[in-house]
């Protein structure tokens, strides 16, 4: 870290409940896009759409942007030509933020530590940034993405250096694998924070079984 990161996003990685990580995010919303890309030099949106738009030509396809905080993955999304983005994330604030950025289809508020209030096989592809990492959301969600993404369908994800196996990230997908839940398609180390020297795994599944 550096002198100039964002107190407050020192407050999201430190948050002992979800009623402070929730209180982090609400006083930190309208600054978040500044602080990200502009102080920290915040790539993983960039980095996964591009891994995601490798692996799912088809910008027709609907598509949820779990964890989708104040848009930026839905921003790129829509650049790429993607017409059909859902949007989900447990702070409302990030969802106020992100519904202005006129994106996205529908917007959901959701706790992804739970089961999700959508159906089955609802989406051709799940793309997650920034959520898997400290004091945010566990491994257990992995199943919530496999349940609501068609088998056939992709999902996109970000994991936080550091949290890759202290976390149980790693033991968690390797055994949705062994259970033919879903299958590999590509895990690179990128930049993630590049101000920060931050890295972060960038995953992609192929969903086999809902």
């Amino acid at each position: 870290m550096t002198q100039e990161t964002p107190q407050l996003w020192k407050d999201t990685y430190e948050a002992s409940t979800p009623e402070e990580l929730l209180a982090a995010y609400g006083k930190w919303a309208h600054l978040y896009d500044r602080d990200t890309l502009e102080v920290m030099g915040y790539v993983g949106p960039q980095v996964a759409a591009d891994m995601l738009d490798v692996h799912l030509p088809a910008t027709d396809s609907r598509v949820l942007d779990a964890g989708c905080g104040t848009g930026l993955v839905g921003e790129i999304l829509n650049q790429l030509g993607y017409e059909h983005v859902d949007a989900m994330d447990f702070s409302a604030d990030m969802l106020s933020e992100a519904e202005k950025k006129a994106v996205y289809r529908r917007l959901y508020r959701e706790d992804m530590n739970g089961r999700l209030n959508l159906p089955d096989n609802s989406y051709d592809a799940t793309i997650c940034v920034g959520t898997f990492t400290f004091a945010h959301v566990g491994p257990h969600a992995f199943d919530e993405l496999v349940r609501i993404t068609r088998p056939g369908g992709h999902i996109c994800f970000t994991i936080r250096d550091g949290a890759y196996q202290q976390y149980g990230y790693r033991r968690k997908m390797l055994g949705l694998e062994a259970a033919r839940h879903w299958q590999l398609q590509e895990l690179r180390e990128e930049d993630y924070l590049v101000k920060e020297n931050v890295t972060a795994k960038f995953c992609t599944y192929q969903v086999l079984t809902g």
